[in-house]
């Protein structure tokens, strides 16, 4: 597998400027290209590539904001006659153009991620103008949301996220989510699987810091379709990995006569980049059958010597009266990008239905 960077190679730049010559006679390919890979082009991540050609594509642009953009409409129904499809990141671009060269035409700008979100998605670049234009902007994306276009409903919804991963928090949304609650509202039957993930990711984020408003909605929801409790579901799991009381009862997920035994971690001392080994026992003594959700906890320890919690589901499933399972598990500690470890002990712990059982300790060493 190549490096996401390495989708701005030469191929993509001779097929755009392809598609944007034959929309604009007066577009010189040859120059363009040249201008893409002036400079230290090579040494540039993938954003940094994506971002330098946002604004080379300015320079062969209309200055008429307007213009530009319908001079962009224009390049992606050529793209799609040549057979590009739609979500190829490559040309996220497309959006960034209207982040950075449209954020003071609210008016043109709106209409363009509604044309371009249908060929590459606008979530990320939609949010500064949440920022700049708030109440105005969650307007018109709560019109989205009930447009006959799964990618603009998506928008409407993915766009709006407090906590939007890879992109600038909303604070005033983080603090008060009041005002994009009708696009969840409004998307919670949606036909479209790839909209209602969207919404249940909304309603994770908004847990995270209003979780009392997430209980509310889930009590409200419930049991109006499978859908929509699949949505609520999902939304709700970064409170069923906390163990938030409410939720856990709302799910009727109680640890009353689960009896956790035979708890053993198999690798005490594990190196950095081999896994950590574990397994367990597992018991409904009670009479009639449960649901089980069973996690287990690594208490990470981080740089400054303190310990961080990390919780990895097992399952969730239906356990039988007196049905007695045993459970193996291996935990990578294999390097990766977005995770650094520390030598040191950490802790493994195993939570049954929200209930956490005690902590073993295990040493990651060099």
């Amino acid at each position: 597998m190549g490096l996401i960077k390495d989708i701005y190679s030469v191929a993509f730049y001779e097929n755009f400027g392809q598609a944007f010559a034959e929309v604009d006679p007066n577009f010189d390919k040859q120059k363009f290209i040249d201008a893409i890979y002036e400079g230290n082009f090579a040494q540039k991540e993938w954003k940094d590539r994506m971002k330098h050609t946002t604004v080379v594509l300015h320079q062969f642009m209309p200055e008429n904001f307007p213009e530009a953009v319908s001079l962009i409409d224009k390049i992606i129904e050529n793209l799609k006659k040549n057979k590009f499809t739609e979500g190829n990141l490559a040309f996220i671009f497309f959006a960034d153009y209207i982040e950075i060269y449209g954020i003071d035409d609210f008016k043109t700008s709106a209409k363009a991620f509604v044309s371009i979100t249908q060929f590459i998605s606008c979530e990320f670049a939609v949010r500064p103008f949440i920022i700049k234009y708030k109440e105005k902007m969650i307007e018109e994306m709560t019109k989205w949301s009930l447009h006959e276009n799964h990618h603009v409903r998506r928008l409407s919804s993915e766009g709006s996220r407090p906590r939007l991963p890879w992109a600038m928090a909303i604070p005033f949304l983080k603090k008060d989510p009041s005002s994009i609650l009708p696009i969840l509202e409004n998307l919670k039957n949606d036909t479209s699987e790839y909209v209602r993930r969207s919404v249940a990711n909304n309603l994770n984020d908004i847990a995270k810091d209003n979780p009392q408003i997430v209980l509310e909605i889930a009590g409200k929801w419930f049991g109006i379709n499978k859908e929509t409790d699949g949505i609520i579901k999902h939304g709700c799991r970064t409170l069923l990995k906390q163990g938030h009381p409410e939720i856990l009862r709302h799910y009727g997920l109680e640890s009353t006569n689960i009896e956790l035994s035979n708890f053993e971690i198999k690798t005490p001392i594990v190196k950095i980049g081999d896994h950590l080994q574990f397994q367990f026992h597992l018991n409904n003594t009670n009479d009639d059958a449960k649901t089980i959700r069973l996690e287990y906890a690594v208490h990470y320890k981080k740089s400054k010597g303190h310990l961080a919690k990390k919780v990895f589901k097992i399952s969730e499933k239906i356990y039988q009266p007196n049905q007695l399972i045993k459970v193996d598990r291996n935990q990578s500690f294999k390097i990766i990008t977005t995770r650094v470890f520390h030598t040191g002990i950490h802790q493994l712990s195993i939570i049954i239905n929200g209930t956490e059982s005690e902590v073993l300790d295990f040493e990651l060493t060099d």
